[in-house]
């Protein structure tokens, strides 16, 4: 087994050529001389963790679950306005 060490540089490189370029693993891996197994281990290590855009997206929704409910609430508040206003008026008219 190779103990080769890579540099930072060289690392990177290989990581923008499968990222940025759309290169596959397989053919950047062929090509560097670099086992698949390290390149994924290199893509991982770059790529934001999923978590953190989840968990992003989640609060996102629960903003917008808040927002909106507040939204549902004024307007309901509205109607009931509107309601009582039309009920009034219609005994006005009598």
């Amino acid at each position: 087994m190779s103990s080769q060490r890579y540099s930072p540089e060289f690392k990177d490189e290989a990581v923008r050529q499968i990222i940025e370029r759309g290169y596959s693993v397989a053919e950047v891996s062929e090509r560097l001389g670099v086992s698949s197994h390290s390149l994924y281990k290199w893509v991982k290590a770059v790529k934001p963790d999923k978590t953190e855009e989840h968990a992003a997206e989640l609060v996102e929704a629960k903003s917008e679950v808040l927002r909106l409910r507040a939204q549902l609430r004024r307007t309901e508040e509205e109607r009931d306005i509107l309601k009582k206003a039309a009920r009034y008026f219609a005994r006005e008219s009598e």
